[in-house]
């Protein structure tokens, strides 16, 4: 049986009937489907290969049956952990700066890029050719990854302790160089370098 073909569901999978007010039927449901987000994220960055839907739905605690109802294809899958992983990405840059002054929260900010980055690339052949037929919407991704940006050194030039005359998006492209570059080693304390360094050519002149 193929994977993306949507399977009868197991007894224990078909829809329940939902209680008289109907809130935990869809609490339930909802548990489920960020339970299959997260397993499907777990599994897109440890894979080197095509994940089984069948092993994430296991992993989730669920049947085949609630995988398919939640996301009928692979793609919907694969869209909603990429839609849920540049979320939690963007969002986390004004949560950093409320915790650490602003070269502190570019440099953990920039470690979170990175390990969506290494969620991506597993899922790149099944995102590229659901861009390509346009069953799948192309996301704005540099630009809000480039507005994140922004936003931390705006606080960091506010501050003295990043520089003022540094255009976000030069650093969006200094950071796709190394996660290019350092896609094949499997070596994350080189990228962590690498990411150390790029914080350093942010700060002002003289400043360690």
């Amino acid at each position: 049986m193929s994977t993306d073909q949507e399977p009868t569901p197991a007894a224990d999978d078909r829809p329940q009937q939902p209680s008289s007010a109907g809130r935990p039927l869809r609490a339930h449901a909802r548990r489920n489907r960020e339970n299959l987000v997260a397993a499907a994220r777990a599994a897109f960055t440890a894979a080197d290969d095509t994940v089984p839907l069948e092993g994430i739905a296991r992993d989730a605690g669920v049947g085949i049956g609630t995988l398919y109802r939640h996301f009928p294809t692979r793609e919907a899958l694969v869209e909603a952990v990429y839609a849920a992983e540049l979320d939690a990405v963007t969002d986390s840059a004004p949560a950093l700066l409320e915790e650490l002054p602003p070269e502190r929260a570019l440099r953990a900010w920039m470690a979170r890029y990175a390990a969506f980055v290494a969620t991506k690339r597993a899922m790149l052949n099944t995102l590229h050719t659901g861009w390509a037929s346009g069953r799948l919407a192309t996301p704005a991704t540099r630009e809000r990854i480039t507005a994140a940006i922004g936003a931390l050194l705006a606080e960091g030039a506010r501050t003295g302790s990043l520089r003022a005359d540094v255009e976000p998006d030069d650093v969006t492209a200094m950071l796709l160089g190394v996660f290019l570059s350092t896609a094949a080693d499997d070596e994350p304390e080189r990228t962590g370098r690498l990411l150390d360094l790029v914080v350093d050519a942010l700060r002002p002149p003289g400043r360690s």
